[in-house]
């Protein structure tokens, strides 16, 4: 089947229609991924449905002049990355026009200003890389794309160089053996400077476990020890037990079974250093928290600020600095215990989900004195949701800052603040993802 590619859209794809069928006003739409606008390429189908089909590229017949060589081997073979055929500069320009659309689209925002995009180096950026594991034979990599089976990486350019020296050494002791048969996956976390390290370890227990491959605590210090030896960055192990549901290792919010040495890290940013425990999220980028910092709250003060989703108080810190008092709200155990000890005195911290932070709010006998003049809110990839969208738009505080990194959810959760009386001040694309189809936004509120 011969296509001719109009644009990409979010996810990687792109996409491109088909003829009309007789009686019909409209032909289908075909998504094929690692493909460019204006290519001319035979696809064959991998998946059909009513409305739309996916295919795989079999030949480019017309390649794009903005098509270019990928910067690693597994490209394309891998699924975690999705734009090394084209150069940066355009990565941008694509990226910035599909947020650009999907506000117009679904939020019905029409964003005349223009979208300020943020560049990142674009490679070796992140300070967090998980990979799978198995044994007999050790191999250790990514999913395949599209598939749950693994593809096995020596290397990952868009990790940094400390995180590669990290998956160069799991190689080594897996091949020879040191590493537990239950271990799954491993995730490395690098500091700032790329000059210190924490590995997370995620094993699975009970019935899951292969027979005699016991991971106690001597098993967890010779893991630790055997690191550290290639390593001496490494700070600390953290062990998570974990299960497989669909092919994917899924742990619960209980923490480390098991430690060696302290699996903390000290991360530096312009607003100070934050302790990062092993399971507290953390942004990715190691290049761009600054620029996150200064977008998200330069030129914000006054009285009273909520920062929901507070993880480890990335913008509770400096927004303690220009406020007189700060709450902060986060859920998950591990990231509140490090936001207790990065915050200052003035900052109040609610270990609770945001959607029963605000309806205990709502519900206080002080809620009109308790409308802060700025929120923040950084949710997961599911966004607001309808009843948090809500509740925020019944807070009505003056100002509201809505990071994203995804543009369906935001467009979503967009569209009701609006009706709700909120404006658009700014928005923002700042490229935390290089190389891949992800997009973090941030779009600026005020009513």
């Amino acid at each position: 089947m011969q296509i001719t590619i109009d644009k990409l859209v979010y996810g990687g794809e792109g996409l491109a229609r088909l003829a009309p069928e007789p009686g019909r006003e409209r032909g289908k739409t075909v998504f094929v991924p690692f493909v460019l606008p204006g290519e001319v390429a035979d696809v064959a189908t991998v998946e059909s449905k009513p409305g739309f089909e996916r295919a795989k590229l079999a030949r480019l017949i017309t390649p794009s002049p903005k098509r270019i060589g990928p910067g690693c081997e597994y490209y394309s073979a891998c699924g975690g990355c999705h734009y090394q055929h084209t150069g940066y500069d355009d990565q941008l320009a694509f990226k910035s026009e599909i947020l650009r659309e999907t506000l117009l689209r679904t939020a019905k925002l029409d964003w005349a200003d223009g979208i300020r995009a943020h560049p990142s180096p674009p490679w070796n950026y992140r300070n967090r890389t998980r990979m799978r594991m198995q044994h007999a034979p050790f191999a250790l990599g990514y999913f395949k794309f599209a598939s749950h089976d693994l593809l096995p990486a020596t290397h990952c350019p868009i990790s940094s160089e400390l995180i590669n020296r990290a998956i160069a050494a799991a190689w080594e002791l897996g091949r020879a053996g040191k590493l537990p048969k239950s271990v799954r996956e491993v995730e490395f976390f690098a500091s700032a400077a790329d000059d210190k390290l924490v590995l997370e370890v995620f094993f699975e227990l009970g019935n899951a476990a292969p027979p005699g491959d016991v991971l106690d605590q001597e098993a967890a210090d010779a893991v630790g020890e055997a690191f550290a030896a290639a390593l001496p960055e490494l700070q600390g192990v953290a062990l998570f037990p974990t299960h497989i549901r669909r092919g994917e290792c899924v742990s619960d919010d209980s923490g480390a079974l098991l430690t060696w040495r302290e699996p903390v890290l000290r991360y530096a940013t312009a607003a100070g250093e934050y302790r990062v425990s092993a399971g507290s999220f953390f942004q990715t980028n190691r290049f761009m928290t600054d620029k996150l910092l200064e977008l998200v709250t330069s030129g914000r003060e006054g009285q009273a600020a909520l920062d929901l989703y507070a993880g480890v108080g990335l913008f509770t810190v400096p927004l303690a600095k220009k406020f007189a008092r700060v709450v902060a709200v986060e859920s998950a155990i591990s990231s509140v215990k490090d936001l207790h000890m990065n915050i200052p005195e003035n900052v109040r911290v609610f270990q609770s989900t945001t959607e029963r932070y605000l309806e205990q709010l709502r519900a206080s006998k002080t809620a009109n004195k308790s409308r802060p003049d700025l929120v923040i809110v950084d949710p997961p990839r599911a966004g607001l949701g309808e009843k948090v969208a809500r509740k925020l738009a019944e807070l009505a505080a003056p100002r509201l800052t809505y990071l994203s990194c995804d543009p369906a959810t935001l467009s979503r959760d967009l569209r009701l603040l609006l009706e709700s009386g909120y404006r658009t001040e700014q928005v923002d694309m700042i490229d935390l993802f290089p190389q891949t189809f992800h997009i973090e936004s941030l779009v600026q509120l005020v009513r």
